[in-house]
């Protein structure tokens, strides 16, 4: 059949994009954010419809997305719950979808949110390996203060000591976030973990890459240099615990490229969404780098941040 006969027949089945849309605006990606007091929260969620059977993603503000369960689509609401351990009551969200935005709540055992989402921006075809003018390195971390840095959780020690030019965490201490924040750039550590130890490097404090101890073991989403929970390092090249280590992501709007001791483990990889832990939802503003304090031991002996000043560059 041709394309053009293929189209007149899904359009008199009412199966043309826009009828599915409308059938189902809740169909795609989400930004989710909560509302006052809990703004600091942040979700994500990806519905889809395989064989008229209806499924979703959700991020639950930390660890990695999950599938969604009991998921049922009546009119402009969208209901279901998300898995949990065993006696425990099920997260439970309910959404409604309004003029391109949606709103609801997302209940769980101790507390319920109200949420107000919207749809992630539509990148360019950006490249992150396209040349670009870097502007002056900012030492975020020079091996004598810590004056860069604020932390996540105001409420808390900030858990994080200088030792010898090094700094390092207390365990499960607090999350470092510089003060300053920036839009595209690259960024270099260097840093060293503890047998099993985890930590992670945020990239404008949405798109986590992760930091982990996994030596000998196979390249997975959850590895070290992973983007958390969305794509695996092409290598796993990590070295033993207690060795240094060197990181250098370049990001350019969703796009990073990404070497971990000196070879390279993501090359102009797509970042498909926010990662579990990340501060806000606007993935169009700059940011601040975050650095995980709230797992095991880790040190850090430099952390560099080079701004990039040209406009984003697409790919030749």
């Amino acid at each position: 059949m041709s394309n053009g006969k293929s189209i007149v027949v899904l359009l008199i089945l009412g199966w043309s994009p826009m009828a599915l849309a409308q059938r189902n605006p809740f169909l795609g990606k989400w930004n989710i954010a909560g509302q006052p007091p809990q703004s600091r929260y942040v979700y994500w969620l990806e519905v889809k419809e395989d064989g008229g059977k209806l499924g979703a993603m959700f991020l639950n503000r930390g660890g990695s997305p999950v599938p969604a369960e009991n998921v049922k689509l009546e009119g402009d609401r969208l209901s279901f719950s998300l898995p949990t351990r065993p006696g425990r009551p099920a997260p439970e969200v309910q959404l409604k979808a309004m003029g391109g935005k949606v709103t609801g709540t997302v209940k769980s055992e101790n507390e319920t949110v109200s949420v107000v989402g919207a749809r992630p921006p539509r990148w360019e075809e950006y490249n992150a390996n396209a040349p670009h003018k870097f502007g002056k390195p900012v030492e975020l971390f020079e091996g004598k203060s810590l004056d860069a840095w604020t932390v996540q959780d105001k409420g808390k020690p900030m858990g994080w000591r200088i030792e010898d030019g090094v700094m390092t965490n207390e365990p499960h201490g607090n999350n470092l976030v510089s003060k300053e924040k920036f839009q595209d750039f690259k960024i270099r550590a260097e840093y060293k973990l503890e047998k099993g130890s985890n930590s992670g490097i945020y990239l404008r404090g949405r798109y986590e890459l992760q930091v982990f101890d996994d030596y000998g073991k196979e390249p997975e989403s959850h590895g070290h240099m992973a983007i958390y929970a969305r794509k695996a390092p092409d290598v796993n090249v990590s070295k033993r615990p207690g060795e240094w280590q060197s990181m250098e992501a370049t990001v350019v709007g969703n796009r990073v490229t990404v070497f971990l001791n000196d070879t390279k483990v993501h090359d102009n990889a797509v970042i498909e969404g926010i990662t579990g832990g990340a501060l806000d939802t606007n993935e169009l503003e700059p940011g601040p780098v975050m650095i995980q304090g709230d797992h095991e031991k880790v040190w850090f002996r430099r952390v560099t941040l080079i701004p990039i000043l040209d406009s984003r560059k697409k790919g030749s």
